[in-house]
């Protein structure tokens, strides 16, 4: 069995092979591409002149209308900018993820997967008893109405994957490696956050403030980034990043202060939970995301 460590080590040996099987454009090309989409993303968020804040209903509506609009275009720049070649092998919803071959295990074994990476704050959350809200109806329906819990957990994971990985990896996958590719588009997404120091300060937070939370925001956001691109690369699907991605914007980062809440044998437990989630999760990612499982072939080598 391997770790992850000897996968790493195998993805060297590997990748200059992966990284010939796809045609190549000009790193420029791909860079520059990734760079719009990231412009024109964010971009869509202010087009609006609005009094209202990022969480009104208006605000939220006109960002749903922009962004889907930078969805339809993006895949244009992977189809008018990737290599000929490969546009004439591949068949196009593939090269963004979106293909039946594997689909029931990209849905479950990656979400499982991260799961087991928040099993210490899900433990802490039973204690609360709020698991026991997923089973009552009301609370889907409330949720579903909600603007703002959809925007989280729907509008969010889904534009954000489709734009920063179903087209921003498939272009900058054609000019690096995989593992390179990996840890290249992250840094468009985490920055693509930045423009939340701006939404702080015109709340009346001051500067300073404002800056450590963005900075925060964005070496988090980076790190998930990742996460998400390196499941896009082994899976070769587009919705286990967008699965995971609303699923960890539903926990956040785990409350310590609820941890230390707890009672102490429940808070001993939590713990273990927690550094046994994360080794368990450490342990597991590159056998749960290993290409073969997925059928995939295009990104990464099995």
């Amino acid at each position: 069995m391997k770790n992850l460590s000897e996968t790493v080590s195998e993805v060297n040996m590997q990748e200059n092979v992966v990284h010939e099987s796809l045609p190549q454009i000009p790193v420029a090309t791909s860079v520059t591409c990734c760079f719009v989409l990231a412009v024109l993303y964010v971009g869509s968020l202010y087009i609006w002149s609005t009094k209202h804040n990022r969480d009104h209903p208006t605000t939220v509506k006109r960002r749903f209308a922009s962004v889907s609009m930078v969805m339809l275009a993006a895949p244009f720049f992977v189809y008018f900018f990737s290599s000929p070649e490969l546009l004439s092998r591949v068949p196009f919803p593939k090269l963004l993820g979106l293909r039946l071959e594997g689909l029931w295990q990209a849905v479950v074994i990656p979400y499982a997967l991260t799961v087991l990476l928040f099993l210490g704050p899900i433990f802490v959350n039973m204690q609360n008893e709020s698991v026991r809200s997923y089973f009552d109806l009301d609370y889907w329906k409330g949720s579903f109405g909600s603007i703002i819990w959809v925007r989280n957990h729907v509008m969010a994971p889904l534009s954000e994957e489709f734009v920063f990985r179903a087209c921003m990896m498939p272009l900058i996958l054609q000019s690096f490696s995989p593992l390179v590719a990996v840890f290249i588009t992250p840094l468009f997404f985490g920055v693509a956050h930045l423009h939340h120091i701006a939404e702080r300060l015109s709340l009346g937070v001051n500067f300073s403030s404002a800056l450590l939370i963005g900075l925060f925001q964005f070496i988090y956001t980076t790190l998930f980034g990742f996460y998400s691109a390196f499941l896009f690369a082994r899976t070769g699907h587009v919705v286990a990043p967008i699965l995971v991605h609303a699923f960890c914007n539903h926990m956040g980062l785990p409350d310590l202060q609820d941890l230390w809440q707890q009672d102490l044998w429940r808070r001993v437990v939590a713990i273990v939970l927690y550094f046994a989630g994360f080794v368990g999760w450490i342990f597991l990612v590159p056998l749960a995301t290993d290409p073969s499982i997925y059928d995939n072939t295009l990104y990464w080598n099995a």
